[in-house]
């Protein structure tokens, strides 16, 4: 085998060929990357948001679609006398009846933005475990508690929902009360206010779902039991965990679709750099040949030409792992029911790795070999 001194000696000796490589890679890594960012941050945080002690419950119909669901009023007290099983804090059931909306949303600066705003009252605490509040108080009437990455959602500067911040929702004026955090779950896209304010400007009589905690996973199968006997009620109990796992298989299209344009532009980037790689290993036939001809064999020559491809590669999939921490790694991307982090983790890190070495691997072995094809004494006499 050559040494692999031999190998890194090339890399100098073509500048501007060694440049090209390397930004090429980095490209291709960057955009693996930042797919493998898309897909792992949105699961993550639909998984994050579904707790296997919670289970909600929605009209029978529309298990798959809380904002198009409608529930009596009266369930979550029926809930909380009926269901055994339930999680209690302070001596009280852990039920919660909310309201679910889609609605525009002003701004002070007068500007519209859609937004999902969430009816809740105190309730909603016991079940949502994960709310914890960031600075102000739990809204009353004419206020709205804003989740911290609603102003991502919403597409506005975050000074504009500070708290003592007036929005307009539906002609009548909010203030901000405070923030909240929950886990990286979608709540945390979400605007809350009073359960009876949102029910009246939006003129609903009902409400989207009810919310209850389970003392342990296995009693949910009580609040299913609970749904099958009152059939008057026309109610269906989903575990939260099977709800958003519904709609994370629901996005996986639109993931699929960004690791196709990913490995579409990747493709055209890979074959540029084959070329440039067969100019570079095409210019040294003759070199080529003299290390046949002193003893080396082809298959050791071939993997020397290999490691030169997987050096560059490296040295930009290392460039396009900076940039991507540096660039990518703070951006957050709204989609339609929360926001979520395109996180570069160690295993989104690692995947960029091995996609550097490769798109040097496969990369530099069909150049190599072209080069190495010719008989010897041909390629001893090459100009």
């Amino acid at each position: 085998m050559l040494p692999v001194s031999y190998a890194v000696r090339n890399l100098a000796r073509s500048p501007g060929r060694l440049v090209q490589l390397v930004l090429g890679s980095a490209l291709v890594v960057l955009l693996i990357l930042t797919a493998a960012a898309f897909q792992h941050g949105m699961s993550r945080s639909l998984r994050a948001s579904g707790d296997p002690h919670t289970v909600i419950v929605l009209a029978a119909g529309s298990e798959e679609s809380i904002q198009r669901s409608q529930v009596s009023p009266a369930v979550p007290g029926i809930v909380a006398a009926s269901v055994p099983g339930l999680h209690r804090d302070l001596g009280r059931e852990a039920v919660s009846g909310e309201v679910y909306h889609m609605g525009t949303v002003v701004t002070d600066d007068g500007e519209e933005h859609r937004g999902l705003l969430r009816g809740v009252t105190p309730a909603a605490l016991r079940v949502h475990r994960e709310v914890s509040l960031i600075d102000g108080h739990f809204p009353g009437p004419d206020e709205i508690l804003v989740g911290r990455h609603a102003a991502t959602s919403l597409g506005v500067d975050p000074t504009r929902l500070a708290t003592g911040a007036r929005l307009r929702f539906e002609g009548h004026e909010y203030t901000v009360s405070g923030h909240f955090a929950a886990g990286g779950t979608v709540l945390e896209a979400e605007l809350w206010l009073d359960q009876r304010d949102l029910m009246a400007v939006t003129k609903r009589e009902s409400l989207s779902a009810v919310y209850a905690r389970m003392q342990s996973p296995e009693q949910r199968a009580q609040l299913a039991l609970f749904c099958k006997q009152r059939l008057d009620l026309e109610l269906a109990a989903v575990p939260e965990t099977a709800y958003y796992g519904g709609l994370d298989a629901f996005f996986s299209p639109l993931r699929i679709m960004g690791w196709i344009s990913a490995l579409l532009i990747g493709g055209g980037a890979v074959f540029g750099g084959i070329n440039t790689l067969y100019a570079a290993f095409s210019a040294r036939i003759r070199e080529l040949a003299a290390l046949q001809a002193i003893g080396f064999s082809r298959r050791a020559i071939a993997w020397s030409l290999v490691q030169e491809a997987m050096l560059a590669t490296a040295f930009g999939g290392m460039l396009a792992m900076i940039l991507a921490v540096l660039v990518i790694d703070p951006i957050r991307v709204g989609f339609s029911i929360g926001v979520f982090s395109l996180a570069m983790t160690p295993e989104v890190l690692g995947l960029g790795l091995l996609a550097a070495l490769a798109l040097g691997l496969f990369g530099g072995l069909p150049p190599a070999w072209r080069c190495l094809a010719p008989p010897l004494p041909s390629a001893l006499r090459a100009a």
